[in-house]
């Protein structure tokens, strides 16, 4: 079976990839020359666990291949993927010209039937103005060619890409015609030879999952990060609070973690979008919007707590920040918290320190030379009067609290992700502060 899927960011890499680690030939496009050039020679855009080594695989069996032109090679393909950014407009709506713009060169160029799906993260109608494009396109060419569009939205966990694609947990795909549920269907067979996790849906609804799956957990986070606050105000403690309603079955475990805020490319953007869908729609996302400010609070409360120790002028002070990617196993830095805390520790007059295994050259290219970059986890907290842990790298998890004692200037530890245990921190002569 031979596809084509636009866009070589973080979903349509991992996804073209995967098509071709099962056997399928995948061409990935991309209007970006230097990116197509460095695909082409196994360097890669995006750090993910795994996938440099089976991007260099299926380029080398000949089953994965990079251009810039859809037009050269949508002859040849059943099915054209659209996993191009939609970034959120200023009013905090998706931006949809990406999308529309792949719509527009697949009516151009189409010769005979083809399924264009959209699996880059669209507010529901999304598909409807696709259609609508494509049909244009051909009306202008006056040609009267059969196609589909498909709602096929990704539930993709950063640093754990690959595994989530091949091994998914479910494949949403909304369809308005027997004859694209057939095509897909062949398309994810191999994925499903264990178990059909498989769910076919109506186009709208399609894209309405993947807004309705990242707002839950979006909302599980701010739930839990208002009761840590709470508890820290009333004197429980929020770990055993988590683990008490985490052991309902109705609850569960997962998305209870409090911690420092969330960040990425889906949740903040995802959570906006669908507010402005509402809104469009006449209708208000009342609990949506409080998560979104629960969440934006969030951001600044180490901080807070940083302050409340030594008092609002930090001048002459350092801080290391351990971690600066928005979660462990990604350097993406979208909204990261990271970002929020640097900003306000400058502007207080800190000198900032920061370690992240990957996001490091992330980092740099975000804000330049405005802190200082050290060498390992250590090295940051050299003569630093606190650390905060911000993203929760398997590294950080059992410091040597010896080297910390010699190193730092002062023994502050203030824990944005709530991994260490406060006792033992205290008995070796840390002041300790996490979140609840």
């Amino acid at each position: 079976m031979n596809i084509a899927i636009v866009g070589t960011g973080y979903v349509g890499l991992v996804s073209g990839t995967c098509f071709a680690e099962m056997g399928v030939n995948v061409t990935c496009v991309d209007i970006d020359t230097q990116k197509i050039e460095n695909l082409r020679k196994g360097i890669i855009p995006i750090y993910e666990p795994g996938l440099d080594e089976m991007v260099k695989r299926n380029v080398d069996a000949n089953r994965l291949h990079f251009t810039r032109s859809l037009s050269s090679v949508i002859d040849d393909v059943e099915v054209v993927f659209s996993a191009v950014g939609t970034p959120p407009d200023e009013d905090g709506s998706a931006d949809l010209q990406y999308v529309l713009s792949v719509a527009r060169e697949f009516g151009r160029n189409i010769k005979k039937y083809t399924i264009l799906v959209t699996k880059s993260t669209v507010p529901v109608g999304t598909a409807a103005l696709v259609k609508a494009t494509i049909a244009e396109e051909l009306r202008k060419r006056g040609a009267d060619i059969e196609f589909d569009v498909a709602a096929n939205p990704e539930f993709l966990k950063e640093g754990a890409a690959v595994k989530d694609f091949m091994s998914p947990d479910r494949v949403v795909v909304g369809v308005d015609s027997e004859r694209a549920r057939k095509v897909m269907s062949r398309l994810y067979k191999p994925f499903m030879v264990v178990s059909d996790r498989m769910i076919f849906t109506d186009i709208p609804s399609a894209e309405m999952i993947k807004y309705a799956a990242n707002s839950m957990l979006a909302t599980r986070i701010s739930f839990m990060n208002d009761i840590a606050n709470l508890c820290e105000i009333v004197g429980a403690d929020v770990n055993m609070v988590r683990k008490g309603i985490g052991a309902d079955t109705r609850i569960g475990r997962k998305f209870l973690y409090p911690g420092c805020g969330y960040g990425g490319s889906c949740f903040p953007k995802d959570v906006k979008a669908l507010i402005k869908t509402a809104e469009k729609n006449g209708y208000e996302m009342r609990v949506l919007k409080a998560v979104e400010q629960v969440n934006e609070h969030q951001k600044g409360i180490l901080f807070d707590k940083l302050v409340r120790h030594y008092g609002d002028n930090l001048s002459g002070m350092t801080v290391a920040l351990w971690g600066l990617a928005f979660k462990p196993e990604t350097d993406d830095m979208r909204e990261a918290p990271a970002l929020v805390l640097i900003d306000r520790l400058l502007k207080a007059g800190a000198t900032v320190k920061v370690y992240d295994p990957v996001a490091m050259e992330e980092c740099r290219r975000r804000i330049g030379d405005k802190v200082i970059y050290a060498g390992d986890m250590y090295d940051a907290a050299v003569d630093a009067d606190a650390i905060m842990l911000v993203t929760e790298w398997k590294q950080f998890r059992m410091p040597s609290l010896a080297v910390l004692q010699r190193t730092m200037r002062n023994h502050v530890i203030i824990d944005g992700r709530n991994i260490y245990d406060r006792e033992y921190l205290e008995e070796n002569g840390f002041t300790y502060y996490k979140v609840g």
